[in-house]
């Protein structure tokens, strides 16, 4: 379950957004025209990284940013900081691209290949719980039956739109901008659906090597 506060944030989600995403290669268009089509979150097991990916509607495109939000550095990861930012509730939180987390990415690789599901949402208000509507929905064809080997995560790497993530006998993909016709994905992978988008967007995917 993902705990939601009923915080200010300084610089807002939208804000570090429309900042970080012009320094990114895969991004083209006016920041400032960005539309948040939703959301999804994984669970961190340990309960101390948010994670959270935006789907994002910018001049006719449409992309993915997957983020984590910590409450100190993570080690060795300097060059994936997208910022920090004041929230009212925990205080400095340090926003890094996911790609290169790695407890986002063995929730991505829990989600495709054993099937585990996205993270509810929980909005706490005063002394109460109040759940939030799904925003975005992701679904792969993994099993609990399946088991994960022995990930050795390495640096992400991008080309074309795709952040490639070796991790040993599987690399991970993780697309950037999204193709929202329905293409299939022929093996592993993880897809999303969302108000007014119909057909499953593959926004993820495994590669046995």
């Amino acid at each position: 379950m993902a705990i939601i506060y009923d915080a200010q944030l300084s610089p807002s989600k939208s804000e570090l957004l429309e900042k970080w995403l012009p320094s990114q290669p895969w991004f083209r268009g006016e920041a400032s025209t960005l539309v948040r089509l939703g959301a999804f979150r994984f669970d961190d097991p340990a309960g101390e990284v948010g994670i959270e990916t935006h789907v994002l509607a910018v001049d006719g495109a449409t992309y993915q940013v997957p983020l984590t939000y910590r409450g100190a550095p993570l080690e060795g990861a300097e060059d994936f900081l997208v910022t920090t930012i004041d929230h009212s509730v925990l205080g400095t939180r340090w926003v890094y691209d996911a790609t290169a987390d790695p407890v986002y990415l063995h929730e991505l690789a829990a989600a495709i290949v054993l099937g585990k599901p996205q993270a509810p949402e929980q909005l706490v208000v005063g002394d109460s719980f109040e759940a939030l509507p799904v925003t975005v929905s992701v679904s792969s064809v993994g099993t609990h039956d399946a088991a994960l080997p022995e990930l050795r995560f390495e640096a992400p790497r991008t080309a074309a739109g795709v952040t490639t993530i070796p991790a040993g006998s599987i690399n991970f993909a993780v697309l950037r901008e999204l193709d929202t016709s329905g293409a299939r994905q022929s093996g592993p992978a993880l897809t999303a659906r969302w108000d007014g988008q119909d057909e499953p967007v593959v926004v993820a995917a495994a590669i046995i090597v």
